[in-house]
């Protein structure tokens, strides 16, 4: 995790959601666990919700007490004393609703990202163009604020940093290959960007075809963040908040449903030519 991509809340989160499952595996109660910092059991719930700091002498005690190894103890202290630095995103807070800053702060601590999506192209995968046209008469960001909602989309944008890029897996249904978002000149872009993309050896995109007829990805859009020094968290989007999956069964269970799903969609190459004859069929028609 690097300097230029930080988050207090992000970190805070991250290091509170290890204490409480190390407690758990512990099998410690909080008001146990406050006998070892000697404070109070709500105090050990605030760290354990990240709505306090977590000090780095407290994430050591505690995961002592708890019977963690050397290496982990020395790796969530760590992430403790890094959690007092700038937030990356702050140039876009007004524009960030606040149930969503959490996942852009995790989002941008994350290594990989794992991504299935039904109706229309990930985040991380968009134009400027199509990021726009989607916000096109939207309920929930005004006219005036929509630019700023795009530029916050495209700083979200880690596939090409030069420093640290996300590794991505997505598996993008058909229908979104077709529909045409703002235009076909802007479609077009979108389906090329995407072409240059798959160049990218962090970049891995497949396309679920209709002739599937059930997947795994038929309960719903979801998303996986993997991170190097903290424990994997499945996210869940709906149109005013979202979910964090955090139980690690659970967690284990969606990355397989994401194996299956990559199994059960066309290969990188196959996709690589669904998404060309896409971009050659927009090529010919007239309507920009």
């Amino acid at each position: 995790m690097v300097d230029h991509r930080s988050d207090p809340s992000a970190l805070r989160f991250l290091i509170g959601h290890d204490l409480r499952a190390a407690r758990e595996r512990s099998g410690f109660k909080q008001v146990e666990a406050g006998k070892v910092l000697g404070c109070s059991q709500a105090k050990i719930n605030y760290l354990e919700t990240g709505k306090t700091q977590q000090k780095p002498d407290q994430v050591t005690a505690l995961l002592r007490a708890y019977g963690a190894d050397v290496e982990h103890v020395d790796r969530m202290s760590s992430l403790a004393a890094r959690a007092d630095q700038n937030t990356w995103w702050a140039p876009f807070d007004d524009v960030l609703p606040n149930w969503f800053k959490t996942f852009v702060g995790l989002e941008g601590l994350a290594t990989t990202e794992s991504n299935y999506g039904s109706l229309v192209l990930p985040g991380q995968l968009q134009t400027p163009g199509y990021a726009a046209a989607l916000l096109h008469n939207n309920l929930r960001v005004p006219p005036m604020d929509a630019q700023q909602v795009v530029r916050a989309r495209m700083a979200r944008q880690r596939l090409t940093d030069g420093v640290r890029p996300l590794h991505i897996r997505a598996v993008i249904e058909e229908y979104a290959l077709d529909r045409i978002v703002g235009s076909h000149a802007i479609m077009r872009a979108q389906l090329e960007h995407l072409l240059e993309l798959m160049h990218l050896d962090n970049v891995e995109i497949h396309v679920m075809p209709v002739s599937v007829p059930v997947h795994d990805g038929l309960d719903g859009d979801f998303l996986l963040l993997d991170f190097e020094e903290a424990q994997s968290i499945g996210y869940i989007e709906y149109p005013t908040g979202a979910i964090y999956i955090q139980d690690q069964d659970q967690v284990a269970a969606y990355n397989l449903s994401v194996d299956r799903l990559c199994a059960a969609a066309l290969s990188v190459s196959d996709s690589a030519e669904a998404i060309a004859a896409r971009i050659a069929a927009l090529g010919t028609s007239s309507e920009d």
